[in-house]
């Protein structure tokens, strides 16, 4: 594939840090667009090499500006606000995920652009007993989720009205190095390498835990997305574990022999014993599919996790 001009939102973040090294990797122009203040930890080594435009997505005449000057060929569309606990401002929710969203759309509809991914959630659909489909009843239970299935709605409505190559990724529990370190499965691979023991849920609380590699797999089969209009998709793997599972998985991988007290931590709102996705569409529409097996996901963060805990000089 030729080089390709490509707009990031999200840079600083998990999936937007790992996507943007690859997009480099592989020798595309890209510019992200960073809010001030963001924690930019994740891109320190590629900074360099990114074209960092400083705007915040909710400044419509910056966003018009800027995306009017950059003139991208691909549309990454991962910021958000809302995904982690510490993010409870429903104002902050709402203006970031919905308004900031439209003021990207809006610029955007100024350019031939080839493919533009939106960035969605599983957290869209609520509860389900089954596997969770893109037809589905959306039953958010949280500001987040809300902010999330409208922005999604909003882009399937702008794809299909103004017939543009819009598609919007739902991702379902993406882990791997370079995640949010109060995550789960970072806070337990810390806990268990500093031999400390774990305070947990109910060991039947389950996800769908989908590497992070598969996934930027997915933003990357740019071909396939360009002739897509307004399509939702899943990303995860079809498979859920729970997290006695996860446990046991990073338990086995970092050696620890340290106590679970299972039941002592409350249960969190969004905690179910159900949570995984239908991945016919994505498999269908895409030909992608997840191929990190659970084992060596966790394996490869464990690894990464000890090499920079030993760059920091941690005994």
């Amino acid at each position: 594939m030729s080089p390709k001009r490509i707009l990031l939102t999200g840079a600083a973040g998990f999936v937007g840090a790992v996507l943007g090294r690859r997009l480099l990797e592989a020798g595309h122009e890209v510019h992200v667009i960073l809010r001030g203040g963001s924690a930019s930890w994740r891109l320190a080594d590629v900074v360099h090499d990114l074209r960092i435009h400083h705007a915040d997505l909710t400044d419509e005449a910056r966003v018009q500006a800027l995306v009017g000057t950059i003139r991208p060929e691909v549309i990454y569309h991962l910021a958000t606000h809302g995904a982690y606990p510490f993010q409870t401002n429903a104002d902050g929710i709402i203006q970031t995920n919905i308004l900031g969203t439209w003021n990207l759309l809006k610029a955007s509809a100024r350019v031939d652009y080839e493919v533009f991914v939106n960035t969605g959630s599983s957290s869209e659909y609520g509860f389900k007993e089954y596997a969770m489909r893109e037809t589905d009843l959306l039953e958010p239970n949280s500001y987040y989720a809300v902010a999330k299935g409208a922005q999604t709605l909003l882009c399937q409505h702008v794809a299909k009205a103004e017939q543009r190559p819009i598609t919007t990724f739902r991702l379902f529990s993406v882990y791997g190095p370079f995640e949010e370190p109060s995550r789960l499965i970072p806070t337990l691979v810390r806990l268990c390498l500093e031999g400390r023991n774990l305070t947990l849920v109910d060991p039947e609380t389950a996800r769908d835990f989908v590497y992070i590699d598969d996934v930027v797999d997915a933003y990357l089969r740019i071909d396939k997305l360009a002739g897509l209009c307004g399509e939702v998709m899943n990303v995860g793997t079809g498979v859920q574990r729970t997290l006695a599972q996860v446990v046991d998985a990073v338990l086995r991988e970092t050696g620890a022999q340290v106590q679970c007290d299972w039941g002592a931590m409350p249960a969190r709102i969004w905690d179910s014993k159900t949570w995984v996705a239908d991945c016919t569409k994505s498999r269908r529409l895409l030909g992608w599919h997840s191929t990190t097996s659970f084992g060596d996901g966790i394996a490869r963060t464990v690894d990464w996790m000890r090499q920079r805990r030993d760059a920091r000089g941690v005994a």
